[in-house]
C-alpha cells in the first residue's frame, strides 16, 4: 500500500515530467474566445431594461439569458377566486375569496416571508394575472377541483372558504393592487381597484366547463 509521503512524492515527479500539450491550450483558448464572443449579446442583454427572458442568441445554443427580470412593473395584479352558495351567481351575491398563501387578497393582510420556498400556485398566478385564461387554461381544470373541494388543489391555498361543503359557483376577478400609505390608522397595508372578471361564474353542471375539460383530456 503506497503511504501518502509516497503518493505526494510520485505526484512531484510525475508534474516535473509533465509536458504542454499545445493542441490543448490552443483549443482552450479557442474555445474561451468564441464563448466570450457569444456572450456579449447575452450580457448586454442582462443589463438591458427590455431584458428577453430565457432565449438562446446562437445557433447551437452554447450560450442563453440568464432568467431574471429585466425590470419589475410597478403596477401588481392579481387574480382572486371566489365562490358562493348562492342560486343566483350574479354581483348581489354572497361572494367568498380563497386566500391565497403568499399573493395579496384582503387588503389588511402583511405580505408573508416565504423564502426559500417557492409557492407553484402564487407563482403561476402572478403570471396568469398579466394574460388571459386562454392563455392559462389550467386554470378551469383548477375551478372544477375546487368545485369539488379536492383537498389536494385546496390545500394550495391558505384560506379554503368553504371546509365543509364546496360552492355552487366560482369565478375569477382581476384586481389591481398597490401599497397603501403606510401609518394609516385602519391598518390598510393594500389598495385595491376591480378591474374585471377573469373569468365567469362556473358550476359543476355548466356545459362549456365540462366540454373544455373533456376536450383537454382532464375529465372522462
Amino acid at each position: 500500500m503506497i503511504s501518502d509521503p509516497d503518493m505526494v512524492r510520485k505526484a512531484r515527479e510525475a508534474a516535473g515530467h509533465a509536458e504542454v500539450s499545445k493542441p490543448m491550450v490552443i483549443s482552450a483558448w479557442v474555445i474561451t474566445v468564441i464563448v466570450v464572443l457569444l456572450s456579449i449579446h447575452p450580457t448586454m442583454n442582462l443589463l438591458s431594461s427590455r431584458q428577453i427572458m430565457n432565449t438562446s442568441f446562437d445557433p447551437l445554443d452554447l450560450v442563453n439569458t440568464y432568467g431574471a427580470f429585466g425590470s419589475v412593473g410597478k403596477v401588481r395584479y392579481n387574480v382572486v377566486f371566489e365562490g358562493t352558495r348562492d342560486e343566483n351567481p350574479n354581483d348581489s351575491a354572497q361572494w367568498k375569496p380563497y386566500i391565497y398563501k403568499g399573493l395579496p387578497v384582503l387588503t389588511d393582510a402583511r405580505s408573508p416571508q416565504i423564502a426559500p420556498y417557492q409557492l407553484h400556485l402564487d407563482w403561476q398566478m402572478w403570471f396568469a394575472s398579466m394574460s388571459s385564461a386562454s392563455q392559462y387554461p389550467w386554470t378551469l381544470n383548477l375551478i372544477w377541483k375546487l368545485l369539488h373541494n379536492d383537498p389536494v388543489i385546496t390545500g394550495l391555498f391558505a384560506v379554503n372558504p368553504f371546509p365543509n361543503k364546496p360552492p355552487l359557483y366560482i369565478r375569477a376577478e382581476l384586481y389591481q393592487y398597490k401599497f397603501a400609505k403606510p401609518g394609516n390608522p385602519q391598518g390598510i397595508r393594500w389598495v385595491r381597484k376591480k378591474i374585471g372578471l377573469w373569468l365567469p361564474p362556473l358550476s359543476v353542471v355548466d356545459p362549456r366547463l365540462i366540454s373544455f375539460l373533456r376536450k383537454a383530456g382532464w375529465l372522462k
